[in-house]
């Protein structure tokens, strides 16, 4: 019975790539800033694992015997947002990043949507998700129209209140959206960000929905599904995929929640892929520069490293990774262009080996399907030979 376990710590960098000035993230570090900014930083089980013998990593001693195989990873793909860093994990490289709208987006797909829609928006600039719905908030509740926004990242996302746009309206208004939004206009993701509250204490709720574009090619997941391997969904994997290969998928509430939920897929008897995403780190801290909240949800991550080992199997094998960062000590709340750690366990493997700097993240496709003995031209080089 093989199985892989993939941990996606959303937006977990540990260092700015060499072309991160491109991107205005010179300097961007997420994990060592965090830990040159608190005091007596301190992630007991990741520094274990490996993660002061990663290449570069200078916030933390190394470890004489690491528990993990251990390296970092380099993004070839254009761009620094959560679609990309996930597809290119499953075995897409994008040679041109997702369309950018900084300015907010222009008449010709407005109009468009405002028609197909049947109602006026609201907003149409660049914003932090906490704040615009504080800004505009009172207006929405108001007039009943939808706020519209973007960030740095690629994205078009509509804000709404429950009590005004119910949940299942929204959810269509971002299908007409993802429609409208296609060839040089496709951004990587159509976000419903729903919220609740009175006049200055707004807040989100956990019915986000993230409608991705279609990956263009077959995936890791794809390939796996296609031969009758399971692969299982935990948190926002199955909207980054529009749910192609996916064959089971669970929601999450939190950070905490995800690891609850990956442990209880591990209990089950199957062989294939758990893929599960962790968005705290970067939706609730991340973005708004919350360095010791996100300095806590690592801590709170790493206690429950040793309960997701205990829990493996023998042919299971472990991998901890990320898709990009949002380093909460930069200025600016969005994403950097940064390296991103990789750890990888086994109970049957040789831990303890140096992965160095993988010059793709889709390295970890073409590792799973090598382990799955599937046939693919997927992006990458496997490192299956270096942990067995």
């Amino acid at each position: 019975m093989k199985r892989v376990i993939i941990i996606v710590l959303d937006s977990v960098g540990i260092g700015s790539l060499p072309d991160a000035n491109k991107y205005g993230d010179e300097g961007s570090n997420t994990i060592g800033n965090i830990y040159k900014t608190i005091n007596n930083f301190k992630l007991e089980n990741m520094e274990k694992m490996g993660l002061g013998n990663i290449d570069g990593v200078d916030c933390v001693k190394s470890s004489s015997n690491p528990w993990c195989s251990f390296g970092k990873m380099k993004e070839m793909s254009k761009g620094k947002d959560t679609t990309t860093g996930h597809w290119e994990m499953a075995g897409i490289i994008l040679d041109k990043p997702f369309p950018l709208f900084y300015q907010g987006f222009p008449d010709r797909i407005i109009n468009k949507f405002r028609e197909k829609i049947n109602m006026d928006v609201i907003g149409n600039y660049a914003a932090s998700g906490t704040e615009i719905i504080n800004d505009l908030g009172d207006k929405h509740l108001k007039t009943g129209d939808p706020i519209v926004y973007t960030s740095a990242d690629s994205v078009f996302q509509i804000a709404a209140h429950e009590d005004i746009i119910p949940i299942k309206k929204l959810y269509n208004i971002c299908e007409i959206a993802r429609d409208i939004l296609i060839g040089d206009d496709a951004v990587g993701r159509v976000i419903a960000r729903p919220f609740i509250g009175t006049s200055g204490h707004y807040v989100r709720t956990n019915n986000r929905k993230d409608f991705s574009l279609k990956p263009f090619t077959d995936t890791m997941l794809d390939l796996l599904s296609k031969n009758q391997y399971e692969v299982k969904s935990v948190g926002k994997i199955c909207d980054i995929f529009s749910n192609r290969g996916i064959t089971d998928k669970i929601k999450i509430n939190g950070n905490m929640d995800g690891v609850d939920k990956t442990i209880g897929y591990i209990r089950d008897l199957f062989s294939g892929l758990i893929f599960t995403n962790l968005i705290d780190f970067d939706m609730m801290y991340g973005h708004r520069n919350d360095v010791e909240g996100y300095g806590n949800a690592l801590k709170e991550f790493d206690k429950r490293i040793p309960e997701i080992i205990s829990e493996l199997k023998e042919e299971d094998i472990l991998i901890i990774t990320a898709d990009h960062g949002c380093d909460p000590t930069m200025p600016g709340t969005d994403h950097s262009r940064e390296y991103v750690p990789i750890f990888v366990y086994s109970k049957s493997s040789k831990n303890g080996f140096n992965l160095g700097i993988r010059n793709s993240f889709s390295d970890i496709a073409k590792t799973v399907c090598e382990y799955f003995n599937i046939e693919n031209g997927l992006a990458g080089e496997s490192f299956i030979k270096n942990i067995y």
